[in-house]
């Protein structure tokens, strides 16, 4: 049993004195070294301006169809184009009901500029634009045949916005045109002409996959590239990315679909 002696330094069981140890006192650990915190600076989110070919203007109530000209566009839509005969009457329309339609053309379709929803076979245009977006894509997937998957336009121009000086836009068009399959649509565009050409412009849609790029070209056919509302609210895309016109496309269809029978449609081209 330990027993302590006068000294209070305590004993072994065998009588050997057990030095005492201090304990050496911790050190403190030094402190860290504090440095400002940096954040890389990001690169600001540019979105390139869409390109409108093709505005669809819902007419309001009671505006007459002598305002419909071309001269008069400006002035109650403020819209600077031109009548696009881009819509198909329905066939079985009579001889008097020609007189609602803006601008109509003779042959089968009847192409008119446009009219009441009523008369126009909406429909039809769809379904005739779905079959041919159908065959073309075939047709690019011939093309492109060993080809990688190309960077689409968009997604360079919105990079040489975000930094003119790093990435100029002559070096962004030059990365673009370089693409292979870039080049073979643009080659095939150089050997063929009419219903034959590939739109580079519409790479992005091409490659989403035939059915994505029928459904594209369906509802584009309706809805053009913007739409006017009767109370003069726009629906538009974002920008040419195939995001931002999905999202068009799927707000002018909403709107379309919910229209009365007598609503005006109307194509102007801009």
């Amino acid at each position: 049993m330990t027993a302590t002696n006068g000294a209070a330094t305590p004993l072994s069981r065998y009588g050997t004195r057990v030095p005492t140890v201090t304990p050496r006192p911790g050190r403190k650990p030094a402190p860290a070294a504090t440095t400002a915190s940096t954040t890389a600076p990001t690169s600001p989110v540019v979105t390139p301006t869409a390109t409108i070919n093709t505005m669809i203007v819902c007419l309001p109530d009671g505006l007459p169809s002598q305002a419909l000209t071309a001269t008069q566009l400006d002035r109650h839509f403020g819209v600077s184009g031109t009548l696009q005969p881009r819509f198909w009457a329905i066939p079985d329309m009579w001889l008097w009901q020609r007189r609602d339609l803006v601008a109509p053309r003779k042959g089968r379709p009847v192409y008119c500029a446009g009219g009441p929803v009523k008369l126009l076979d909406l429909a039809a245009m769809r379904h005739a634009a779905g079959v041919g977006a159908g065959i073309r894509h075939e047709v690019w997937q011939r093309v492109v045949h060993g080809t990688r998957p190309a960077t689409p336009w968009p997604t360079l121009l919105a990079r040489h916005l975000a930094d003119p000086a790093r990435y100029p836009r002559e070096r962004a068009e030059a990365d673009f045109h370089n693409q292979a399959r870039v080049n073979a649509m643009r080659m095939h565009n150089a050997a063929s002409y009419g219903a034959a050409h590939l739109a580079v412009g519409e790479l992005e849609m091409f490659q989403a996959g035939p059915m994505a790029y029928q459904h594209y070209s369906a509802t584009t056919a309706v809805c053009g590239d913007a739409l006017l509302t009767p109370d003069g609210h726009k629906l538009a895309p974002a920008s040419d990315a195939l995001a931002h016109r999905v999202t068009y496309l799927e707000q002018a269809m909403r709107y379309l679909d919910t229209v009365e029978t007598d609503q005006r449609l109307l194509a102007v081209a801009l």
